[in-house]
Parts: C-alpha cells; sequence; structure tokens
C-alpha cells in the first residue's frame, strides 16, 4: 500500500452504504459526516450518536515495571491509577513541549492501555519505544488490533444496558471493565470527547460491524444516529476540550495550555521534561502565559483557527478552533490571549476576521456543561 493511500477502519464499507461524505484525517479515510453535522451534533447532545474512532492509536504497555516506565515517560502519575481506571495525561519534550494528550487505561497490574491522537500515534509509539530501554517492559503497537466505536449522548447508557450484562451503573467516568456487548467481547470505557455521557468501546477490528449494527438497533427507538468527525469537533469545542495542532502543541508546555494540573511533580523518580516544566510552571505563576478563553461572536461571521484576536487596535491573541455553536446558536471560539484580556466580560475583544474587526465577548471555559 503506497503511503499516499489512506488507511480504512473496519467499518469503511459500513460507512459508505450509509452515505458518508469521507474525508482524509491523520492518514485515515473517515466519515466527515452523514447528513446534517448540525443534526448529528443536536442528536449527541439530546439523544445520542455513534462514532467510528477506530483512527485512534492503542499502544499496550507490559511488564514488571510498566507502572515505573509510565511514569518517567509521561508528564501524570501512572502508577497510582487503579486497575479499570483510566487517565488524561500527557507526553512532553525534554523541553516541556507537548508531543500528545493521550488517556492511559490500566487494565491489569502489569498492563497499560495508552491511547494517542491518530494524528501522533506513531510519534507517541517512537517516543515510547525509545523511553523504554532499561526498564523490565514491553511496548507493543497495537494499532491493528483494535476498533473503537463510541456511543455518546443521555440515551447511550440505556442503549449499552439492553445490549450487555456488564455492571454500567457501577462504571465511573473515567474508567474501563472488560465485558460482552452484543455478543462482542470489549473494554468497555466510560470516556468520550463530546462533554456527554458515552461510552468508548474497544474490540477486535472483526468484530466492528456486528457491533455497530447491534447498537443502532438497540438506538433506533430513541433517536441515535451515526455522527461524523465534524460533529465531534462542535461536540469538544462546546466542551471546552483541547484538539492537538490546535490549543496543543509541542511550542507549548501543558502550563501554557492551561492544564499544568496533569503534571504531578509530586509522583516518584525523575520524568522527561521535569526540568523545562518546573521552569514553565514558576514563569506561569510570576509571568502568565497567554491564558486558553472562550469566544461567543455577537456577529453570524465564524472564527477560524489562526485569526488574531484583537483590542484597541493591538493583536491580543490568536483563535485556535472556532465554529458555529448548535447548541448557543451562535459562532463560538477558542483562543490564546494576553493574560490581561483574558477575564470573562472583558471589553472590546475582537477577531479579526479578513480585515473586519468583529465584537467577541470573553467567557470562561467550557462553553457547554451537561446537567448531572
Amino acid at each position: 500500500m503506497s503511503s499516499s493511500e489512506p488507511r480504512r477502519t473496519a467499518l469503511d464499507a459500513l460507512h459508505r452504504s450509509l452515505g458518508a461524505t469521507m474525508t482524509d484525517f491523520a492518514g485515515w479515510d473517515m466519515p466527515l459526516r452523514y447528513g446534517s453535522e448540525r443534526d448529528e451534533h443536536n442528536a449527541v447532545r439530546t439523544r445520542a450518536g455513534l462514532f467510528d474512532l477506530s483512527h485512534m492509536g492503542e499502544i499496550t504497555v507490559t511488564g514488571a515495571q510498566a507502572a515505573a516506565f509510565l511514569n518517567r515517560a509521561l508528564v501524570g502519575n501512572i502508577a497510582s491509577v487503579g486497575v479499570g481506571r483510566a487517565r488524561y495525561t500527557m507526553i512532553c519534550r525534554a523541553d516541556g513541549g507537548i508531543l500528545d494528550d493521550l488517556i492511559v487505561y490500566r487494565l491489569d497490574e502489569t498492563e497499560y492501555m495508552v491511547v494517542a491522537n491518530a494524528s501522533n500515534a506513531q510519534v507517541v509509539l517512537d517516543a515510547l519505544t525509545e523511553r523504554v530501554a532499561g526498564f523490565d517492559a514491553e511496548v507493543r503497537d497495537d494499532r491493528d488490533a483494535y476498533a473503537l466505536i463510541a456511543v455518546q449522548g443521555p440515551e447511550s447508557p440505556g442503549i449499552l444496558k439492553s445490549l450487555t450484562d456488564a455492571d454500567l451503573d457501577g462504571l465511573k467516568y473515567y474508567a474501563g471493565l472488560p465485558g460482552t456487548v452484543a455478543g462482542v467481547p470489549a473494554l468497555i470505557a466510560r470516556t468520550g470527547y463530546t462533554g456527554e455521557d458515552g461510552f468508548e468501546l474497544f474490540v477486535k477490528p472483526e468484530h466492528a460491524v456486528e457491533l455497530w449494527q447491534a447498537l443502532t438497533e438497540a438506538g433506533q427507538g430513541v433517536g441515535l444516529v451515526p455522527c461524523g468527525l465534524s460533529c465531534r469537533d462542535t461536540l469538544r469545542l462546546e466542551a471546552g476540550m483541547p484538539l492537538y495542532g490546535n490549543e496543543l502543541s509541542t511550542s507549548l508546555t501543558p502550563f501554557d495550555a492551561g492544564l499544568g494540573r496533569v503534571v504531578k511533580f509530586e509522583k516518584e523518580g525523575d520524568f522527561v521534561g521535569r526540568e523545562a516544566l518546573r521552569a514553565a510552571a514558576a514563569k506561569a505563576e510570576t509571568n502568565p502565559p497567554r491564558v486558553l478563553v472562550g469566544l461567543i461572536a455577537e456577529g453570524r461571521r465564524v472564527p477560524r483557527s489562526g485569526y488574531p484576536v484583537v483590542a484597541g487596535g493591538e493583536v491580543i491573541g490568536e483563535v485556535t478552533s472556532g465554529a458555529p455553536s448548535p447548541t448557543l446558536g451562535k459562532p463560538i471560539a477558542m483562543a490564546y490571549v494576553d493574560a490581561a484580556h483574558a477575564a470573562p466580560g472583558t471589553p472590546g475583544v475582537g477577531v479579526d476576521i479578513r480585515g473586519s474587526h468583529e465584537p467577541y465577548e470573553v467567557v470562561a471555559l467550557p462553553f457547554y456543561k451537561r446537567q448531572k
């Protein structure tokens, strides 16, 4: 297969049969939308949506020193994660720059699954492979071993309950348990990227189609719809969740991104980037970096990544993500702005949209929080 040929998930033919508009995303052919992205977005907020996330990068780490190794390789305290739980964390370079944000699942005492973003899966795999030297641990590329299907939205627990006898009520947010869904063995994780309750199901690729069809059937009566990457982006934007390549990059440390809480200096032993991150943390306290804020448009024009944020004729920041918000009914954006302009309600802030300064309201993130 030529390197320019996009990879296809186990659900590729099914997406096409559903009339999906496909797009190249991080080297994968993925569904962008099936019909109206607004309808798909609203379905997840009010009912349920079904996503193919098989482009995500699964990396398995096993061995007697797996916990110690991950504590050294990543910024979080992975050794303190209980079996069956998951943690949001990051992998940084020695200079503190973010290589990727990750979810790490502890499957067993000596077994972890690291889930990387599709665009960074190889980078993360290479970094972990390099950093494992000297540890009694093994790093395994399991990208081809899994398909990943997510069901997200308020109706998702009911849909899944009808297909499994796993204890979903006892499954906390950021936890995972092995179970059987519609007769298919799966790792059932209560995680997601939409701001709603929901589940991510890791299964063998050969089981993906039957699981998708079973979920579709089970969700028919409650308005479940297939959802593409486009509404996944507007859902995560409303929920204030960062996207690598937009809000996160190697030129930013977790402290620059307002996510310094993921860095655990108190854990045992050294970790890659510790010194640089200590300096970044100290600098952030005395000289705050630009702050990630929410912006809500007063008009109808949609800001895009890279557009300048302005106040008093000066550029004070830059938009990282922007889109029309189906939930708010207005265009919204995340942007890094100078600390002096970061307080909610700061007057006189706008976005330069092709030479026209459009007024925006500065708000705290997230834009949307579900009612528990």
